[in-house]
């Protein structure tokens, strides 16, 4: 707007300089400045650029019109309004078409003067301002549009990250008390059968289904703090003892030695994921987990008897996502995650990870939090 009034005052004072009007004439060269500029910032306006071809042509039409027709009462004083038709030209067509438009408007001018007799610095004066002019207001313009794309995609991305955060903290609570609740429910229907008969060993259940409990409080804690390093080798520990306890032989051989953070947390993330979906989902006697270094991959193995041939576990009742989300969370970081029936009969979760991680971020560590209590047994 300031520099729309700057170049319609400079206008108003080209045509006291030059003489040509006084008076009522005077009074009409500075409504038909107000009229051009007014024009000029309508078509300058953001939303302009959504209006139809037709409007686009409309405004551009009759703004020519106030460019030229006014040349005839007040002369070359009135030159320089070439340069807003000039931005308007390039605002409201495309490259190909705007720019040779932008000469032809910006060369007319001085062409007129020339035709006029007038000396070339006046000639050449005319050109460099109505060229000058086109550019800045159009620059200020797209500037203008730029700023609206700046606030507008920031406000968009401020959205994606609630979003983000919301799914974070929903992949979270049900990799975490997915596994910890179906722990706490085997454990519980345990302490009801042996209340009776063996209340020694109920008492001592007991104490671990405490236990239990307490870290499904901690892991939630951590899960709205953000904090989400796991160790593979501690989550196996931990799942050979809630298997063991679901009267599940389990076979563990961890057998990868130290690995990178967020590869750790991956692999981990996996393991729990197919514990509880062995808890959940199938009726199994015989589970094997192992976990070994080929060259330049880790492949977590977990296979175990509960899928008959053909056959995959029945889904969470609650629709859970589970797998889908360990998919998406190996692929970040440059691995991969299978899982369904294998021809032996047995159901394999298999899970390959780079030993040095595509994107070793926080978001690509998994969504998991880290253990800070000891792991229920």
């Amino acid at each position: 707007m300031v520099a729309l009034l700057c170049y319609a005052t400079v206008t108003v004072l080209n045509v006291l300089r030059a003489g040509v009007a006084h008076g009522a004439e005077l009074a009409v060269c500075v409504g038909l400045v107000l009229v051009v500029f007014s024009v000029q910032f309508v078509v300058s306006a953001p939303a302009a650029r959504t209006w139809s071809m037709r409007r686009k042509v409309g405004f551009l039409s009759f703004q020519t019109l106030l460019t030229y027709l006014p040349l005839f009462w007040y002369g070359l004083s009135w030159g320089s309004m070439e340069g807003p038709l000039a931005a308007s030209v390039l605002l409201t067509f495309r490259t190909r078409v705007a720019w040779p438009l932008f000469g032809l408007v910006v060369v007319s001018i001085p062409a007129y003067a020339s035709a006029l007799g007038q000396p070339a610095p006046q000639v050449g004066y005319f050109l460099i301002a109505g060229m000058l002019c086109g550019l800045v207001i159009y620059g200020l313009s797209r500037l203008t549009d730029l700023v609206h794309e700046v606030h507008s995609t920031r406000e968009e991305l401020a959205r994606m990250a609630v979003s983000q955060e919301r799914l974070r903290f929903a992949r979270d609570l049900h990799d975490l008390l997915g596994y910890s609740l179906s722990a706490i429910a085997l454990k519980g229907e345990l302490i009801h059968r042996l209340i009776q008969v063996r209340p020694e060993q109920a008492r001592g259940e007991t104490a671990e289904l405490l236990a239990v409990a307490r870290q499904a409080l901690a892991d939630v804690r951590l899960v709205s703090s953000g904090y989400r390093d796991m160790s593979l080798r501690d989550e196996a520990e931990t799942a050979a003892a809630i298997l063991a306890a679901a009267d599940v032989r389990a076979e563990v051989a961890i057998d990868c030695g130290r690995l990178h953070p967020v590869v750790d947390t991956a692999l981990a993330t996996a393991l729990r994921e197919g514990v509880t979906n062995i808890l959940r989902h199938s009726k199994v006697q015989r589970c094997s987990i192992s976990a070994t270094i080929d060259a330049e991959t880790v492949l977590l193995s977990l296979v175990n008897d509960g899928a008959p041939l053909g056959k995959a576990p029945a889904p969470a009742p609650t629709g859970g996502s589970g797998l889908d989300n360990l998919r998406e969370r190996f692929a970040r970081i440059g691995g991969r995650l299978t899982a369904g029936p294998g021809d032996d009969g047995r159901f394999h979760l298999e899970a390959y990870a780079p030993v040095r991680p595509r994107a070793a971020d926080d978001d690509a560590r998994g969504t998991v939090p880290r253990r800070t209590e000891p792991a229920a047994a």
